[in-house]
């Protein structure tokens, strides 16, 4: 038997139980392909955490939370993995619901200048152009934040929206067209091994928590299979488990999914595993952090019920 089936058994037998023989397929769609903060569906996924729960998922990855909630709305997707800004969607009509907080503070997600840069702290980049995804996005507001954070004002810097493909950040520095961008983590550890860009800062340095990750449901999931999205979330949490006793073995199969070196993927691993918390509740916190996120982008126009937004019903009990 191969290596990694090895441990894959094992890891079934240590929680206990035998992989169910008729699963029932969960379609399960990611804001991101790549984030650290979506892969334990991946891993839970080869490792057989779901299957033990009666679960199939079949993982769909998206560009962007936009795309995801358009997926959820148009019925391709019953359970989402995205981010804590994405609940206006929810206040906007969307037919879903937030039903986790797995990750409170955005460790994952980093400013990164060109390798030659000057900027040495967040303060040289005072003035400075960001590349961002979208206007409206979670990189957006990260930029503002940066100069809110730092009593730069609202111009102190200048996002740019160049788009989610890499590659365009990476021409970006390489032209002098931007002097920052917002972007995994990862991706600078990997730009640093191409010297083409570095990490500077992880943006959690200047922002706390926000929901960096948000687990929705689908009213539909909710009407009419809610023990489905308790058995899902049951999953997620004894797989955040599985990943903190078991690094080794959680690399090699999230390498797998984001293409990035060993040594980018072990990095990432020790930055970032420390971010799950073992609940998945909504802290007062993430709350005011969403509510000021949501004003400072303008993306609704009224103030929304945030207990409209988001339920507790269906995580595991403690």
């Amino acid at each position: 038997m191969h290596a990694g089936l090895k441990l894959a058994a094992g890891a079934l037998m240590l929680f206990g139980a035998a992989p169910a023989l008729n699963a029932e397929t969960l379609r399960v769609g990611k804001a991101s392909p790549t984030s650290p903060a979506m892969l334990p569906a991946d891993v839970g996924q080869a490792v057989g955490m779901f299957k033990k729960h009666g679960l199939e998922l079949e993982i769909s990855s998206f560009q962007g939370g936009g795309k995801l909630h358009q997926g959820t709305a148009a019925g391709a997707v019953d359970i989402g993995i995205g981010a804590g800004p994405e609940l206006a969607s929810i206040a906007k009509g969307s037919p879903e619901i937030a039903i986790a907080n797995p990750v409170g503070p955005p460790v994952f997600v980093g400013i990164i200048v060109p390798y030659d840069s000057p900027a040495r702290t967040l303060d040289d980049l005072r003035g400075k152009r960001i590349a961002i995804t979208t206007v409206g996005s979670l990189t957006n507001w990260l930029a503002l934040e940066l100069a809110r954070s730092h009593g730069w004002g609202p111009d102190g810097v200048t996002p740019v929206a160049i788009g989610s493909e890499y590659a365009s950040h990476i021409a970006a520095f390489r032209t002098g067209a931007v002097d920052a961008a917002i972007d995994p983590v990862a991706f600078g550890y990997q730009m640093e091994e191409q010297k083409v860009g570095r990490l500077l800062a992880s943006v959690a340095s200047y922002v706390g928590n926000m929901s960096a990750a948000t687990i929705f449901a689908s009213k539909r999931m909710v009407k009419d299979n809610p023990d489905a999205i308790r058995r899902f979330l049951t999953g997620w949490f004894e797989t955040i488990a599985f990943m903190r006793a078991n690094k080794t073995e959680t690399v090699r199969i999230t390498k797998g999914v984001t293409g990035y070196s060993q040594n980018v993927q072990e990095r990432e691993y020790d930055l970032t595993i420390s971010m799950f918390n073992d609940d998945g509740r909504f802290d007062a916190e993430s709350i005011a952090t969403l509510k000021r996120s949501f004003a400072d982008l303008k993306l609704l126009d009224f103030t929304p019920d945030f207990a409209t937004l988001d339920t507790e019903e269906f995580l595991p009990k403690r």
